[in-house]
């Protein structure tokens, strides 16, 4: 053979899972979706079903032993993905009873055999395969491993995409002739923690192509099926030297000075202090002057939804003018059993509706809150792949978290997290001359010869005015600072 065959791929019409399986299902392929009960396989075979069928493709859908085809349709029709047109035109369904799995393997085979031979469907569903291995366990583990060999043969031949679904749990696998036999292997599983239940696929096995290793996250909706492809632990994501010329200014002067000029082009900044100090207000400047440059940003928010929080930050009515405009996208990601592959993917596509060159999180904390527990054990390992995504996006972004004073140590973000970023705002109370004043420092702006001091700092009614520097103090950060020619 000198020249490659090219196996053709069928989108899977589920969103998100032809990127997890290295481009889509395989054309003729002889595939497995299987996991526990309530995980999600029959759903997911009828949404490839409905999304892959087609006058050109037909497709038949065989049940055995579990709920007849009336009653299927019942459930199934009530998402999104259902075309009851296609019922008459390019979907069949065909029940196998108890009475003939009863007859033994050989007359299953025949009559799928016979059902397939008479009407050349492109697309086969057996659901679930696993009655036909249970009821056949008393037949030996040879004839069980014969009858899937010849199973699978018979719809290759006759040109068919093939699907078996059933329960199996992870040890069932090993050994399992039909394991061996298929060519693509999707695990469907539940994980439950506390109060916490996800459902996550894996695929195992997918012959010829190169799938995202991994569990991806899975939702199931009124829609249909959607899966949330695993963000790969990114390389570290180095901006290019004319991203990093660009500045992606706050529109506060002293502090963009203090900043170097601005946040470089494709840089994450973390800005950290304690309740009140205005970390949102400072995140919102800094959307708000990108817009007045020109940009469009995303404001990300977990702990108010976008009605409240656009009543209550600084200059509200201006950003629901410019929500209306489609200049501005405010997300509120505050549903259950959070992802941060979700979290990501929502970001992503409200980044690449509008354009946006300017993210502002608000907040990490709320974030962490939303998570579903397995993902919220792993924060950091969770915000380390996300912060790295979306600065792959080419987006500059800007990520707010309380941090709870302490005056015996410096500490400069929560979690141990400040490696994660670019640069870091820290916002602090002091005690001044009998008041509690508010100061700023930039700590940090990787590659960036900016400004060290510590400043003063207001919030008015348009929003954060800097003051003097205080070079006449020292101990600072100890909270109650003294003057310098003063003795300690």
């Amino acid at each position: 053979m000198s020249e490659r065959v090219e196996i053709r791929k069928l989108a899977s019409g589920v969103p998100g899972l032809d990127d997890v399986l290295g481009g889509g299902i395989p054309e003729l392929s002889f595939n497995l979706l299987v996991g526990g009960p309530g995980s999600g396989k029959t759903t997911l075979a009828q949404q490839i079903m409905f999304a892959t069928a087609s006058p050109e493709r037909p497709a038949l859908f065989v049940t055995i032993l579990g709920e007849p085809p009336i009653k299927m349709l019942r459930y199934q029709q009530q998402f999104g993905f259902f075309e009851p047109e296609k019922l008459t035109s390019c979907v069949r369904y065909l029940h196998l009873g108890g009475e003939l799995l009863a007859d033994g393997l050989e007359k299953v085979l025949a009559t799928i055999v016979r059902e397939v031979e008479a009407t050349s469907p492109k697309l086969v569903f057996i659901d679930s395969f696993r009655a036909v291995v249970r009821r056949a366990r008393d037949a030996g583990q040879m004839e069980l491993q014969n009858f899937v060999q010849r199973l699978s043969l018979h719809l290759t031949g006759w040109e068919a995409t093939t699907f078996l679904i059933g329960e199996y749990e992870a040890p069932e696998s090993d050994g399992n002739p039909i394991f061996t036999v298929a060519d693509g292997i999707l695990w469907l599983s539940q994980v439950t923690q506390r109060n916490s239940v996800v459902r996550k696929v894996q695929v195992v096995k997918m012959r010829g192509q190169g799938q995202l290793p991994g569990l991806h996250t899975m939702k199931v909706s009124s829609s249909g099926i959607r899966v949330y492809p695993r963000l790969p632990n990114p390389e570290r994501v180095t901006s290019s030297i004319a991203d990093r010329q660009i500045r992606r200014r706050v529109g506060i002067p002293v502090l963009d000075a203090m900043l170097g000029g601005g946040i470089p082009g494709g840089y994450s900044v973390l800005i950290v202090g304690p309740s009140g100090s205005g970390k949102t207000i400072l995140s919102t400047q800094f959307i708000r002057e990108g817009i007045a440059r020109g940009e469009t940003g995303v404001i990300a928010v977990f702990e108010k939804p976008p009605a409240e929080y656009l009543t209550t930050a600084p200059h509200a009515d201006e950003l629901g003018e410019l929500v209306a405009k489609g200049k501005l996208k405010v997300l509120y990601l505050r549903p259950l059993d959070l992802s941060i592959d979700e979290t990501m993917e929502e970001i992503a596509t409200a980044v690449r509706a509008i354009g946006a060159t300017r993210v502002a999180i608000d907040s990490l904390p709320g974030l962490e809150l939303a998570l579903a527990p397995s993902f919220r054990e792993d924060f950091r390992e969770s915000l380390y792949r996300m912060v790295g995504a979306l600065v792959s996006l080419g987006v500059t972004v800007v990520m707010t978290a309380e941090l709870v004073e302490s005056y015996t140590e410096l500490r400069l973000s929560p979690h141990g997290i400040s490696f994660l970023t670019d640069g870091i705002i820290l916002q602090r109370y002091v005690e001044l001359e009998g008041a509690l004043r508010r100061v700023a420092c930039v700590v940090k702006m990787r590659g960036v010869d900016h400004q060290k001091e510590l400043r003063l700092y207001e919030i008015g009614a348009e929003g954060i005015a800097m003051g003097e520097v205080l070079t006449s103090y020292a101990g600072i950060l100890t909270g109650a600072p003294r003057r310098s020619d003063q003795p300690a």
